[in-house]
C-alpha cells in the first residue's frame, strides 16, 4: 500500500494544487466583482449627493424670490 501511495503522491499533490488554484481564481473573481459593484454604488451615491446639493441650492435661491421671479426662473428651466 505504501509503495502505491509513494507512486501516486505527486499526482495527489498535483490534483490538490489544481483544486486550490481553481478555488483561489474563483475567489479572486468574486472579490473583483464585489469591488466593481461597490465602486458603482459609491459613484451612484456621489451622484445623488451632488443632485441633492444642487436641489438645495436652487431651493434656497428660489425661496428668497417673489412669486413672479420664481415663475420666471422656472420658465427658464422648463421645456418649450
Amino acid at each position: 500500500m505504501t509503495a502505491l501511495l509513494q507512486q501516486l503522491w505527486p499526482y495527489i499533490v498535483g490534483v490538490v494544487a489544481a483544486i486550490v488554484a481553481g478555488w483561489k481564481l474563483r475567489q479572486s473573481g468574486i472579490d473583483a466583482e464585489r469591488a466593481r459593484q461597490m465602486r458603482e454604488k459609491l459613484a451612484a451615491a456621489e451622484d445623488r449627493l451632488e443632485m441633492d446639493r444642487e436641489a438645495t441650492a436652487i431651493e434656497r435661491r428660489v425661496s428668497g424670490m417673489s412669486d413672479d421671479e420664481a415663475r420666471k426662473e422656472a420658465m427658464r428651466w422648463s421645456r418649450r
